[in-house]
């Protein structure tokens, strides 16, 4: 689990649940999905990405990958959503979001690691060439207090190209299209038969991925060739959860 010990101790006398997050953030929307769908009270710090409002030392000294979201427990810090929302859901008796069987588990974290790995390598480069990169930008200045503050060499790299001038090529995004493809073809076929993602049951598998789909949607990707994925994304919309914890907190891309 992505229990992390601070460098900025004030969380370690915080009390109850307390996330730092972004309205525009998926990654953040899962964890809102999770806290409703459990019925948790929470204490919210939103952090405005869009105006880098993550990328400070008091931030980096929460979580120090400076990313959203972060989950403060009793004062126990988690972060990395997949981790937070299956402690989540280990913490609270109510409504289940896993399978009861060995094998829908295994498939459940299969789906959750599925996400976790697209994320860098697919799921930001699309969105950030259509829709965040003119906003996330950094100007020299800015991009050398970054690099003071960003140790993961990935997370260095990523935004070394999105303040280039060029940017994410359309090449690169293709790229991304690709591994995104291959996601989306695999979850039409069980989609097509069922509901949810894992047998035929709501699960944390479903709210991996329920925020990639709506911010690729609002990024100009087609799901015109996945019609169970639509389908499947209109039931996930009629939940109250997804009401209170997507919608009521999306921003718009600020375009």
């Amino acid at each position: 689990m992505g229990v992390i010990t601070p460098t900025n101790e004030d969380v370690l006398s915080f009390k109850g649940l307390h996330l730092y997050h972004s309205g525009i953030s998926n990654c953040s929307m899962r964890v809102r999905i999770a806290l409703e769908e459990k019925q948790l009270p929470w204490t919210s710090h939103h952090l405005d990405i869009l105006k880098k409002e993550h990328l400070n030392p008091e931030y980096f000294g929460i979580n120090p990958k400076g990313l959203v979201p972060t989950l403060v427990d009793d004062g126990v810090v988690i972060i990395e959503s997949d981790d937070i929302i299956d402690h989540l859901d280990k913490k609270s008796s109510g409504f289940p979001l896993r399978p009861t069987s060995a094998s829908g588990l295994e498939a459940m974290y299969g789906w959750m690691k599925l996400a976790v790995d697209n994320h860098m390598t697919a799921v930001k480069p699309f969105i950030y060439y259509h829709k965040v990169q003119k906003f996330m930008r950094k100007t020299e200045a800015e991009q050398g207090e970054y690099l003071n503050l960003q140790t993961d060499k990935k997370l260095v790299d990523f935004h070394n190209k999105a303040s280039s001038n060029k940017g994410f090529t359309l090449e690169e995004v293709e790229h991304a299209k690709t591994i995104l493809t291959d996601c989306f073809e695999k979850a039409e076929k069980i989609l097509k038969d069922d509901d949810w993602l894992v047998e035929n049951t709501f699960s944390l598998a479903d709210i991996a991925w329920l925020p990639l789909h709506f911010t690729l949607v609002r990024s100009e990707f087609s799901f015109d060739d996945y019609p169970a994925i639509t389908a499947w994304a209109e039931r996930f919309t009629e939940r109250e959860s997804f009401q209170k914890s997507v919608l009521e907190w999306w921003p718009g891309f600020g375009d």
